[in-house]
């Protein structure tokens, strides 16, 4: 596979899983108690944000695909190796959400605080996974 078709099917992971995922959040912000709404409103919040990223993404790496010298093997090892680096600083980045969860949820009182705190921790959690699977899958050519 090569990196424009990968970085297109990581755009439509990201996108997939998020329309569960804003589902999900919708369903706990209805039928849960405080402390799920405030779960829910995380799964929501982030999914919304991830829909973003994964659909200007998309575009992104549709316009640069068309490009005359994007069959470059300079190029696509270029994008290849600016994809991996963008996952790791990303996976980075999750660590810190979830440290930023763990210290909201210790420091509110509220149970949909809380509930904040546990959602933001979740979200963290998953796109760890989901940036070091990607990241270790990036095409080398």
């Amino acid at each position: 596979m090569n990196i424009w078709d990968f970085s297109a099917l990581v755009s439509k992971r990201l996108m997939n899983w998020n329309t569960v995922n804003l589902g999900v959040g919708a369903l706990l912000m209805l039928v849960g108690g405080r402390f799920l709404r405030g779960v829910g409103s995380q799964f929501a919040a982030w999914a919304a944000i991830n829909l973003g990223i994964g659909w200007f993404g998309a575009r992104a790496n549709a316009d640069r695909a068309a490009r005359p010298d994007a069959k470059s093997p300079l190029i696509r090892e270029m994008q290849a190796r600016s994809l991996r680096r963008l996952l790791w600083i990303n996976a980075g980045l999750d660590v810190l959400y979830m440290i930023g969860g763990v210290w909201y949820a210790l420091r509110v009182k509220s149970p949909r605080g809380r509930g904040m705190g546990v959602g933001v921790i979740f979200q963290g959690l998953f796109l760890l996974i989901f940036d070091v699977l990607q990241a270790r899958e990036v095409p080398e050519r």
